[in-house]
């Protein structure tokens, strides 16, 4: 992309943007300068990118990055997910556009893309199973971001990442003319090079090179000369990374390399594909601290029949509020009598629900107990013990902690509950029929 001269960006410090404080610079580019700021409405830390005037008007490139800008504009407030930096809001005034985004202060993945930096291998998974499940978000609303790069996934303090930087966006359901030419060359697929049409699966392309680069701290395609990358880029097949780490298993090899396959029909059909792929690498890797990563979490959680209708926004909010327990064969989970205001969904293994020493129910993997105290929203003492019968995993969720998801998470356990306390009821009707129906026989 053609740069502009540095003497066209503001020189001097500003103290606000709109009505926003500035703090202080956090970078500049050849077009751009980004802030860190003060949202005084929303009490929170902001990021702005301010592009000045003159960069939008200059006769060369200034229509281009105004398209740029427009299209990143365009999305604010309409991606909502917590594996990409949301962008608040967006406005033009005499001494320049800006954009106010998310503000990430964990760098960027860049950081850990040479080889004497490199993150776990486990991390780097469950980096790339979050990106899939981002950048599949971003799909079904009808965006294809065309620029990932490691640049462009954003660490937090959390060890979380974001995806960002999506003014080279595709917009998929609009007829607008698209800039072509767009995306950093080293990670741009084949179709993009030939200026192709693209799809979804360009981005897995893209993606599956930040993930080669963030195991081996090396590009899958290199060249001296910009000619030489684009040619392998388009005619040659890369190494497997475990050429460069010895310790990367065959099966993240296979996932990789088909990512980065040269014809779009040969990489992975769907984003769901391709994180179901790299969720199953998880089971097979070893845990030094005992640590399930949230990957692996999030594909257990998927599968259990209380969350079908959650979506994967609202499951990731669950991840966030939840505790993930282990109990052994005969621990008390919940006991009669105590008072507690937590509720449990059972992900492995077996319980039995007691009272006063009789067994009333066995519950299996799936089920879930103590949702009293959600649906009466108060601390009561149990009414029964809940004891684990043999090794037994447990999402525990806390009324303090629910009262930070989102509004859609809330309403998820609502409906979850509610089909919950129906089928019970329609079985404990079951039960009553049928032992009324026992004692009309024993009577005639």
């Amino acid at each position: 992309m053609p740069s502009l001269p540095a003497t066209l960006l503001p020189s001097h410090q500003l103290k606000k943007i709109g009505k926003y404080e500035v703090v202080r610079e956090l970078g500049k580019g050849a077009t751009s300068v980004v802030y860190l700021a003060r949202d005084p409405f929303a009490d929170r830390e902001v990021a702005i990118k301010f592009v000045h005037a003159e960069a939008l008007q200059d006769k060369e490139v200034g229509k281009r990055f105004q398209k740029l800008f427009l299209t990143e504009a365009s999305l604010a407030g309409k991606l909502s997910h917590p594996h990409i930096a949301e962008i608040y809001d967006a406005a033009s005034e005499e001494s320049g556009s800006y954009l106010v985004m998310e503000y990430i202060n964990g760098g960027t993945l860049e950081q850990h893309s040479a080889p004497e930096n490199l993150l776990p291998i486990k991390a780097v998974l469950e980096i790339a199973f979050k990106c899939c499940k981002a950048l599949d978000y971003a799909h079904q609303s009808g965006i294809i971001h065309r620029d990932i790069k490691p640049a462009n996934i954003l660490l937090t303090d959390e060890a979380e990442i974001k995806i960002s930087d999506f003014g080279a966006a595709l917009t998929t359901h609009t007829d607008t003319t698209q800039i072509s030419g767009i995306g950093s060359p080293a990670y741009m697929s084949p179709e993009q090079l030939k200026e192709a049409t693209l799809t979804h699966q360009t981005d897995m392309f893209s993606l599956g090179v930040v993930i080669y680069q963030l195991l081996t701290g090396h590009l899958p395609f290199r060249g001296s000369t910009g000619f030489g990358m684009v040619n392998q880029i388009l005619n040659v097949g890369a190494d497997p990374p475990s050429t460069h780490r010895p310790q990367i298993p065959g099966n993240v090899d296979e996932i990789v390399l088909k990512a980065m396959r040269k014809e779009p029909s040969e990489r992975y059909a769907t984003w769901d594909e391709f994180a179901h792929e790299l969720a199953k690498v998880f089971g097979k890797l070893d845990y030094a601290d005992d640590t399930v990563p949230d990957a692996e979490k999030f594909s257990t959680l998927r599968r259990l029949e209380f969350f079908e209708k959650f979506t994967d926004v609202d499951l990731w909010q669950v991840l966030r509020i939840a505790e993930w327990r282990k109990y052994s064969p005969g621990e008390d989970i919940i006991r009669e009598s105590e008072v507690g205001a937590s509720f449990f969904v059972l992900v492995g293994g077996e319980v039995k629900v007691t009272k006063q020493g009789k067994v009333l129910n066995i519950l299996k993997s799936g089920e879930c107990f103590g949702e009293m105290s959600y649906v009466g929203s108060r601390k009561h003492p149990r009414t029964a013990s809940v004891t684990a019968v043999d090794a037994v995993t447990v999402v525990e969720v806390k009324p303090d902690a629910l009262g930070h998801a989102t509004e859609t998470c809330v309403h998820a356990f609502d409906v979850a509950f509610l089909e919950l306390l129906v089928s019970r009821l329609e079985a404990a009707n079951i039960r009553l029929s049928s032992l009324l129906l026992d004692r009309r026989v024993n009577i005639f």
